[in-house]
């Protein structure tokens, strides 16, 4: 089974610059997860995406390769049957004509 979360936007501090560590900025992220989805046993995506908006809210990083590391720890502790992920985090407002983001995947063994 494959989950897609897009374009997930709110406001957080995410940055190095001055104005960025005073002042929450709107951040969009996309995640693909895939799992092994059996017998109802299912990933609940409004609970992947409060996490990861009250991660990066709490956590006000100063990189986005940060804030990426984090969630590539938290979420499969989380929710274990993650098997891959594809995290990206965008700031569409911090350049006036380009939206500057970073995107990792990461693989997971899991035990069947």
């Amino acid at each position: 089974m494959r989950i897609f979360i897009e374009n997930l936007t709110f406001e957080a501090i995410l940055g190095i610059l001055p104005q960025e560590r005073r002042t929450p900025q709107p951040i969009r992220i996309d995640i693909t997860i895939e799992y092994d989805y059996r017998d109802g046993d299912f990933i609940d995506y409004a609970q992947v995406a409060e996490l990861v908006r009250e991660t990066i809210r709490s956590e006000k990083f100063e990189l986005i390769e940060e804030a990426l590391t984090h969630l590539f720890v938290r979420l499969p502790r989380t929710f274990t049957r993650i098997e891959t992920l594809r995290i990206k985090i965008a700031k569409p407002a911090i350049l006036p004509d380009a939206v500057v983001a970073v995107e990792d995947f990461k693989t997971f063994d899991r035990q069947k």
